[in-house]
């Protein structure tokens, strides 16, 4: 089992990653709303305020989305449902996505769980 963790920076695209998710049979994913360090530098700390011209877009907020997947193939068709939706992540603004291994869970949607 791994954890997948995708940030998303362009939060418009949120519904249609999360149906092709359903469409893969990737089910329970959470998704929240998260901020990045330099947009928070901005707000926070006024002595920041100048690299608020250097933020692409000067998005509020990112929204992250996190999902347990059982294998590598579901990890990897929950990859290519993004990539199919944003394009590159090597791309600008577009998002960051890395997995870990998970040794142990519980509470599983019937899906996983079989």
């Amino acid at each position: 089992m791994e954890l997948l963790v995708f940030v998303l920076n362009q939060p418009e695209y949120l519904d249609e990653i999360l149906e092709g998710f359903l469409r893969a049979d990737i089910r329970g994913a959470t998704v929240i709303d998260s901020t990045g360090m330099g947009r928070t530098l901005c707000d926070k700390v006024p002595i920041f305020g100048g690299i608020r011209s250097l933020i692409q877009g000067c998005r509020p907020n990112n929204l992250t989305i996190f999902t347990v997947v059982r294998d590598k193939e579901k990890r990897d068709m929950a990859i290519t449902v993004i990539e199919d939706v944003l394009g590159n992540l090597d791309r600008p603004n577009t998002g960051f996505l890395f997995c870990v291994p998970v040794s142990m869970a519980r509470g599983f949607a019937e899906a996983l769980a079989e």
